[in-house]
């Protein structure tokens, strides 16, 4: 049995509150370390704040967090979404707050919840935010990255940080055809983008939190 079956075998053994709270918490601390990295990739074909942005938001929820963790995995995602969608500004608040919340939404009042419960969440998160910004896979957004990371996540946490992170370099030699890239047309081929960067990021943390705690 692969270590990240645990949680599917094993009563008790869950993801819990906790659990997302330290996915989140080291989030914010990667994102710190790549700010810089991801407004480059942002300066070449966006606003050149998609770095900045993404570390003001998430040490917010950082911060909230470590005052007030809630009770339920689907409560600490909804409140760090709210987080996301109220101190972020651009199209990353938005977009990431509603991956959480939705996600949280779905995972609803369980106290530990697995791999296969949170991928089926993450999928609905993924929608929501494909709803939202009327992008699909292949637009050069990062929706590229998870999509690939939800199917992943269906086999393991290292297969889902793998394919985000592939995805995300797979990016570099697509065409925008939404967001702030898109007004590039062909210019914008040639660079990765970085939503999909920064979302390989944090499904590589989620995957680097769960082998962790086994």
């Amino acid at each position: 049995m692969r270590r990240d079956d645990v949680a599917e075998q094993e009563p008790g053994t869950g993801l819990d509150a906790a659990f997302f709270t330290r996915w989140l918490t080291a989030c914010a601390a990667a994102v710190e370390r790549e700010a810089a990295h991801l407004t480059d990739l942002d300066a070449a074909i966006g606003d050149a704040d998609h770095g900045s942005n993404l570390q003001r938001g998430f040490r917010a929820v950082a911060d909230t967090l470590a005052k007030d963790e809630p009770a339920t995995p689907g409560a600490v995602l909804t409140l760090a979404g709210r987080q996301l969608i109220s101190t972020v500004g651009g199209a990353s608040g938005p977009l990431y707050g509603t991956l959480l919340r939705r996600t949280g939404k779905a995972l609803g009042d369980a106290p530990a919840v697995g791999r296969a419960a949170l991928a089926e969440a993450l999928g609905q998160g993924v929608a929501a935010v494909a709803q939202l910004g009327g992008a699909k896979a292949g637009d050069k957004t990062m929706l590229d990255a998870l999509e690939p990371a939800v199917a992943g996540l269906g086999q393991s946490y290292a297969d889902a940080a793998r394919a985000a992170a592939d995805a995300a370099e797979a990016t570099t030699p697509l065409q925008a055809r939404k967001g702030r890239a898109s007004y590039l047309g062909e210019r914008s081929i040639g660079h990765q983008d970085p939503g999909a960067t920064s979302a390989a990021l944090l499904i590589g943390v989620l995957a680097e939190t769960a082998e962790a705690g086994q």
